[in-house]
C-alpha cells in the first residue's frame, strides 16, 4: 500500500497543465486521452503516423472500424444473449423465489439474507455484474473508442438508476437499444428514444402519469357491470355476497391506479435532457409537458415491459408550452412534436453544446467552443457527429492550456490504466467493482443528473490515495479481473533512469513532469531487484498526478 507521505510528495509538483506548443506526437496523445480511454502501448506513434485528424474522422464513423477483437470477447457475456423479456422473467423469478423463501418457516427464521441466496437471486446478481463489467471491457478493448466515450456521455446525461425496481432488468436494453444506436446520430432521435424507453418511463415515474380521472377500459367495464349486477366473476351468481366482493375488488383496483399527473419526467426533460435550468420555461410549462406525456407508459413485466401508449390515460385538452400551442384532440403525436421542438431550441443547443465542450475541452468551456458547437447544431439539424467534428476542429480543443487540463473520472482512470499497460480484462465483475470502490459504481447514480464531470467533484486525498493503490496493484499484477503485460512498457531493470525514460515514452509520450520523474527516481534508489523496480516505477507513474489528467 502507498503511504499518504508518498502521495503528498507526488502531489507537491502537481501544477498547471503544460503550455508548450503541441508536436504531432503531443496531438496524438491529446486526442487519445480525450476521444478515447487513453492510448495503448505504441498507439500514440501509430496515430501520429496515420494522421491525427484522419484518425478522428475514422472515430466519427465507427461503422467503418473493424471491432473483431471486442466482438469475440462480447460473446462470453451471457447478458447479450438475453432479451428484455428474458431479463424480466429472470427478475420476476428471483422476486418470486425470494418471497417464497421468506414465507417458508425456516427461511423466515433465517431472515432476508438467506432468501437472497436462492439460485434465482444469485443468477440475477451475476447478470447484473456482467452488465457493469461489459461497459469496462468495451471501453478497454473497443477499437471504436469515441463511440464508447459517447455511449458513456449519453448514459450519464440521460441517467437512469439501475437499482430502482424494474430498472434492474430494463436498463440493459436501455443501453443496448436506446443509447448505443443513437450515440452519434441525430439528437432528436436520441431524445425521442429515451422518452419512449421503458427504463426512463419507470425511473422518472412517467409510467404512472395519467390525466386526472382516467380509468382503464377493463376497469371501466367492471364498474359498469358491477353497477348493473353483472359481475365478471362466476361465483357472483352463486353467492349472495358476490356483488359486495366484486365492489371490494374494484375499489382495491382503483386504489392501485395512478391518480393523476406526475411531473418528474417533464421537469427533468427540460432541466437536464434538453433546455437546461436556464432554458426559459415556467412551472406552467412543466405541468403542460406532463399533460402531453400522459399515457406514455410500459407494459407489465409479464407482458414484456415494452413501451405502450395508453390512450385512455392521455389528456386530450389544449396545451401551451414555451408559447407554442398544442391543439386539443391529439394523442401520442403531440409528445413527438414536443420532443422535436425541444431538440431544436436554441437553449438546448447551448446547454448540450456546453456539456459536450465540458467533456472534451475544459470543465469551464471557452465561449468559442460552445459557439462552434451551437453553430454546427444549427447547420446540421442536431447531428451529434457534426457537433463533435466542430469541437474537435476548433482551436479551443487544441489550445495548449486545455491539454492535460481535465481530471479523469474513476471509470476513465481505471480503463486508461488498463490500456496503458496493455492489460486484458476478463468477464468477471471484478474490474467494475474497482471502478465502484473509486467512487463511480456504474449505472448506480441515484439522482437524474448523472455523475459529475468537474475535477473538484473527484479530488480529495482519500480518493487520490485509493487511485494510487489501485495503480500499484495493477502494476504488480494484483488488481483483480485483469492480466497485465509490463514488457510492453519497459524491460525489467534496476536502472532508474532507463525505467523512467521508457515509462515516459510509452505511457506519457514524453510529457512526464520533472517532479514526478524525481519522486520515482528517489523511490527506486533502494530497490535493487529489476522486477520490483519496474513494478514500483510503473505503479507510481500510473497513480501519480500526471496520469490522473487527460
Amino acid at each position: 500500500m502507498v503511504s499518504h507521505l508518498l502521495l503528498a510528495l507526488l502531489l507537491q509538483g502537481a501544477g498547471a497543465p503544460s503550455s508548450r506548443a503541441l508536436t504531432p506526437r503531443d496531438s496524438a496523445f491529446h486526442a487519445l486521452n480525450r476521444l478515447a480511454y487513453g492510448p495503448r502501448p505504441g498507439e500514440v506513434d501509430s496515430v501520429a503516423r496515420f494522421g491525427v485528424m484522419r484518425w478522428i474522422e475514422r472515430q466519427l464513423d465507427p461503422g467503418r472500424i473493424s471491432n473483431a477483437g471486442l466482438a469475440e470477447r462480447e460473446r462470453q457475456f451471457q447478458l447479450l444473449d438475453l432479451s428484455q423479456d428474458d431479463l424480466a422473467r429472470l427478475y420476476l423469478e428471483a422476486q418470486r423465489a425470494r418471497q417464497e423463501r421468506l414465507r417458508a418457516d425456516s427461511m423466515a427464521r433465517a431472515g432476508a439474507d438467506a432468501a437472497d441466496q436462492t439460485p434465482e437471486a444469485l443468477r440475477a446478481r451475476r447478470i447484473a455484474g456482467e452488465f457493469q463489467e461489459l461497459a469496462v471491457v468495451r471501453a478497454a478493448l473497443s477499437e471504436r473508442q469515441l463511440e464508447e466515450v459517447m455511449v458513456d456521455f449519453w448514459t450519464n446525461h440521460f441517467n437512469v438508476f439501475f437499482g430502482k425496481g424494474a430498472d434492474r432488468f430494463l436498463t440493459p436494453s436501455y443501453i443496448e437499444q436506446t443509447i448505443r444506436p443513437n450515440a452519434l446520430g441525430k439528437f432528436a432521435d436520441l431524445l425521442i428514444a429515451t422518452a419512449k424507453s421503458p427504463a426512463m418511463l419507470f425511473y422518472l415515474d412517467n409510467a404512472e402519469s395519467v390525466a386526472p380521472g382516467s380509468v382503464p377500459p377493463q376497469l371501466a367495464r367492471l364498474q359498469a357491470r358491477t353497477q348493473f349486477g353483472l359481475s365478471p366473476w362466476r361465483r357472483v351468481f352463486l353467492d349472495p355476497m358476490g356483488p359486495m366482493r366484486a365492489d371490494s375488488m374494484r375499489q382495491r383496483a382503483l386504489q392501485r391506479l395512478p391518480k393523476g399527473l406526475n411531473e418528474n419526467y417533464a421537469r427533468e426533460l427540460m432541466e437536464l435532457h434538453s433546455l437546461g435550468v436556464d432554458g426559459g420555461y415556467t412551472q406552467q410549462d412543466v405541468i403542460n409537458v406532463a399533460r402531453i406525456f400522459t399515457g406514455w407508459s410500459l407494459e407489465r413485466p409479464q407482458q414484456g415491459a415494452g413501451f405502450v401508449f395508453n390512450d385512455w390515460a392521455h389528456d386530450y385538452g389544449e396545451k401551451i408550452v414555451l408559447g407554442v400551442k398544442f391543439p386539443a384532440g391529439h394523442g401520442m403525436d403531440e409528445g413527438l412534436r414536443l420532443l422535436k421542438l425541444f431538440a431544436n431550441e436554441h437553449a438546448t443547443m447551448h446547454h448540450l453544446g456546453r456539456q459536450l465542450c465540458a467533456r472534451f475541452v475544459a470543465d469551464d468551456p471557452p465561449d468559442g467552443c460552445v459557439d462552434d458547437a451551437v453553430a454546427a447544431w444549427h447547420r446540421s439539424g442536431g447531428d451529434i457527429r457534426e457537433v463533435l467534428r466542430a469541437i474537435f476542429r476548433g482551436p479551443d480543443f487544441w489550445a495548449p492550456q486545455n491539454v492535460d487540463a481535465k481530471l479523469k473520472t474513476p471509470l476513465e482512470f481505471v480503463v486508461s490504466a488498463v490500456r496503458a499497460v496493455g492489460a486484458d480484462p476478463d468477464t468477471t465483475p471484478r474490474l467494475a467493482q474497482v471502478v465502484a470502490r473509486l467512487g463511480e459504481p456504474l449505472y448506480q447514480h441515484v439522482a437524474p443528473d448523472g455523475y459529475p464531470e468537474r475535477e473538484e467533484d473527484w479530488v480529495n486525498s482519500g480518493a487520490l490515495l485509493a487511485r494510487m493503490n489501485a495503480a500499484v496493484a495493477l502494476a504488480s499484477g494484483k488488481l483483480p479481473g485483469v492480466t497485465i503485460n509490463l514488457d510492453a512498457i519497459a524491460p525489467a531493470s534496476a536502472d532508474p533512469d532507463q525505467l523512467i525514460a521508457a515509462i515516459d515514452d510509452k505511457i506519457f509520450a514524453g510529457r512526464l513532469s520533472p517532479h514526478t520523474r524525481q519522486v520515482i527516481r528517489d523511490q527506486l534508489a533502494d530497490v535493487p531487484d529489476p522486477e520490483q523496480a519496474r513494478t514500483l516505477a510503473i505503479g507510481l507513474a500510473l497513480g501519480g498526478p500526471d496520469f490522473q489528467r487527460q
